[in-house]
Order: C-alpha cells, then sequence, then structure tokens
C-alpha cells in the first residue's frame, strides 16, 4: 500500500507545484511583459523609450525581478511536468522537460539583456556607462535583443507544450479536451513566432494574428495548470 501510496504522492506534489508555478507566472507575465515592459519600451520610439526608462526605474527593475520569477518558475514546471507525466509515457515527458528548459536557458539569455539596458541607463550603479549620444542606440540595441530572443525561444516553448500535449493525450486521468488545448496552443506558439522569425518585415499581419492566438495560447497553457492544481495526481481522477 505504501508503495502504491508514494508515486501518487509524488504526482500530487508535482502537480501542486506545477499548476501554483504556472498560475504565478501568468501574474508575472501579466505584469513584466503586459504592464511593465509595454508601459517603458517602445521600439519605434527611442526618445520617448529611454526618458521613461530614465525616469521610471523603479518599475523597469521591477519588471527584471518579474522576468527572473518567471525563469525560475519555468524550470520548477519543467521537473514538475517530467515527474507528473513519467508514468505514463517516460520519453515524451522527458523530451517535453528538456524542450522548456532550453527555453529556460533563451530567457535567461534575453533578461541578460535587459540587465545591460539597468547598466546602461545608470540604474545598477548611479552613473551610466556611455555618453549621451551612443546611450540611446545601445539601449535600444539590447531592448530589441530581448525582445527577439525570447521570440525566439517561444518556439522552442511551443515544441515543448506541443510535446507535453502528446504526452497528456497518452494519460488516461488527463481529459482529451486538456491535451487539445495544449495542442492548439503549441501551434499558436509555433505559427506566431515563427511567422514573427521569418516574415519580421509583416508587422502589422503578425501584430494581428499573435492578438487573435492569444487566447488560445493562454487557455491551452493556464487550463492544464489550473486542472493540475485542482484535480491532478488526486485518487478520483
Amino acid at each position: 500500500m505504501e508503495n502504491v501510496r508514494n508515486p501518487r504522492m509524488q504526482q500530487r506534489t508535482a502537480a501542486l507545484s506545477a499548476g501554483t508555478s504556472m498560475i504565478i507566472m501568468a501574474l508575472a507575465a501579466f505584469f513584466s511583459f503586459g504592464y511593465a515592459h509595454g508601459t517603458l519600451v517602445d521600439l519605434e520610439n527611442a526618445d520617448a523609450t529611454l526618458n521613461r526608462l530614465l525616469s521610471s526605474s523603479t518599475l523597469f527593475k521591477a519588471e527584471i525581478l518579474g522576468w527572473l520569477i518567471i525563469l525560475i518558475c519555468d524550470i520548477i514546471v519543467a521537473w514538475a511536468f517530467y515527474v507528473f507525466l513519467k508514468p505514463y509515457h517516460r520519453h515524451l515527458s522527458l523530451l517535453a522537460a528538456w524542450f522548456r528548459l532550453i527555453y529556460a536557458a533563451i530567457l535567461g539569455v534575453a533578461i541578460l539583456n535587459l540587465l545591460m539596458v539597468l547598466i546602461l541607463t545608470g540604474q545598477a550603479h548611479g552613473e551610466s556607462l556611455i555618453e549621451a549620444p551612443h546611450q540611446q542606440e545601445q539601449v535600444m540595441l539590447y531592448l530589441a535583443a530581448f525582445e527577439s530572443t525570447w521570440s525566439f525561444g517561444l518556439i522552442i516553448f511551443g515544441g515543448h507544450l506541443l510535446v507535453t500535449g502528446l504526452a497528456a493525450y497518452k494519460a488516461e486521468p488527463i481529459p482529451r479536451w486538456i491535451s487539445l488545448l495544449l495542442l492548439i496552443a503549441a501551434f499558436g506558439y509555433l505559427f506566431t513566432h515563427l511567422s514573427s522569425f521569418l516574415y519580421a518585415e509583416e508587422n502589422k499581419v503578425l501584430e494581428i494574428l499573435h492578438t487573435i492566438l492569444t487566447v488560445p495560447m493562454t487557455v491551452g497553457e493556464l487550463g492544464f495548470g489550473l486542472w493540475l492544481l485542482i484535480r491532478g495526481g488526486k485518487s478520483s481522477s
């Protein structure tokens, strides 16, 4: 009896860890990207962006902290998904974990660009490293590098959701609609960010497509997270 309960308890612990981390990530992403980054950064207006960064240093630092929280939660979710899905399909769960860890590493590289902006604007130690004429150019370069690197990482994240969706489909306790939502979210990430990477000049069209696909992309992952939090690993499931 003890041998049966221990794996079940491990699954429940992993489900709670994944669900909680995904909710924290959603809140942090809403703040860091949806609010702070959207408020401070406009890649088409360098003057306004630099002025906002210099006048709202606390908000920018809070944004970076939010990204670091997201990074830590991604690592936890990679482990938790693996532990939860391993009994149903060991190889797919392992592959999904590796995809998410690779994405987390790319996100870490992207965050380094924001830290460079923090240093260049003198917000890290109180004094800018470069003169004003070159400051704006360097800052915008690193901000563009952040967005491009993160967008490339989200292609890998789409691969992670695709493999996770397949593993979830093979897991009998997980409702089929959860796995289908994950697969739809995966194709949403892959399509939008591959398109952004290959056809960057079609900005307006890509913005419309991204807006349309944001709902299924968000619902897919959050739906799985909420299911894990409420039902994942329970004996009745």
